[in-house]
């Protein structure tokens, strides 16, 4: 007897995002690496709220692998933190192996999916709250005064 995978609420799913400065690309696979989806989201609380909604609609999330969590994916990282899930910060891939397999926001979120879902990306993110954001806050204040 054929054994189908799960789908929806039972279904494991592992997203992957691509963060840009308007922008977030997202990619889902299910725990054995099969693409579920992608999806575009604006770069903002509402997009936010979408990409989760969306994540969610798939599948239960397992973990949610973000390039740039100390910049453009800062606000992403935190959104879905604070909503109870495992972020894991992915670094850019390698330049060389993107130029020879082509360069894409799909992709690149996809690899960011798929580096969490094999267990090469497992830091995480800084929080971004607490004293020393504070005393970061108050030092570009006064850098930029």
């Amino acid at each position: 007897m054929p054994s189908i995978a799960p789908s929806g609420p039972e279904r494991k799913i592992v997203v992957g995002v691509d963060t840009h400065k308007h922008l977030h690309v997202a990619v889902a696979l299910d725990d054995v690496g099969a693409r579920v989806g992608d999806r575009t989201v604006a770069a903002d609380s509402a997009g936010y709220l979408e990409l989760e909604a969306w994540a969610r609609s798939l599948g239960w999330i397992t973990a949610i692998g973000i390039e740039g969590t100390g910049s453009y994916g800062a606000g992403l990282a935190g959104h879905l933190r604070r909503r109870g899930h495992r972020i894991v910060e992915v670094n850019r891939g390698d330049r060389r192996g993107r130029r020879s397999n082509g360069k894409s926001d799909t992709l690149d979120a996809e690899a960011a999916a798929r580096a969490v879902l094999a267990g090469t990306a497992t830091a995480i993110p800084k929080s971004a709250e607490g004293a020393s954001e504070m005393l970061r806050q108050i030092k570009i204040a006064r850098d930029t005064a």
